[in-house]
């Protein structure tokens, strides 16, 4: 019975960067894997698979991402939503499977998601998650924000908000992209992108 989601487009979708045995890892290997496993995460998982053949730039990488998941002034809701429609626009499988159940549990309603799964503009949106998507979208696709957008920012987040939601675009850009190269398996379930490059 297959038990994950494959990754990558292309005939061949076998992971490139699997986790090393443990016997093989390096000791710096070995450090980053125990500090994972005895951190928020509980274990070596999604991008910190592909990132254990860089321990340094996975620590780093693994504080970053802590603090914008559990520490940011972003709220819970609209930190699940922007990782999802990041997750979305890179086709990432991983992520929008491990969101998705997430965002649901902090109150982004399931047909907003079903919506952004199909790739389109959710019908419904709370004011604050319309705000979050006009954010995101411009930034991705075009590199920066309008004047309007980036007030409705400020003013809803803070100064401090605007740069933690520039950082947590980034941050989830780099480790979709990042598993996308190492065609990082997403663990099996409900919620599978489709539409992808095949």
């Amino acid at each position: 019975m297959n038990t994950t989601i494959r990754q990558g487009f292309g005939q061949n979708r076998s992971e490139r960067l699997p986790l090393p045995p443990m016997e093989s890892m390096t000791q710096a290997q070995r450090v980053a894997a125990d500090a994972l496993i005895a951190g928020p995460r509980k274990g070596v998982k999604g991008p910190f698979i592909p990132l254990m053949q860089s321990p340094v730039l996975l620590e780093r990488l693994a504080g970053v991402g802590e603090y914008l998941r559990f520490e940011s002034v972003l709220p819970k809701n609209g930190n699940e939503f922007v990782t999802l429609m990041v997750a979305r626009e890179l086709g990432n499988q991983f992520e929008w499977a491990v969101h998705f159940p997430l965002a649901i549990g902090a109150g982004v309603a399931e047909t907003t998601l079903e919506d952004m799964a199909q790739a389109t503009r959710p019908r419904t949106m709370t004011e604050e998650e319309a705000d979050a998507w006009a954010f995101t979208t411009e930034l991705l696709h075009r590199h920066g924000v309008s004047d309007s957008t980036y007030e409705a920012a400020r003013e809803r987040w803070g100064e401090r908000g605007v740069v933690e939601i520039c950082a947590l675009i980034g941050y989830f850009s780099c480790v979709c992209w990042i598993m996308n190269v190492a065609r990082t398996p997403a663990p099996k379930g409900e919620q599978v992108l489709t539409g992808l490059p095949s």
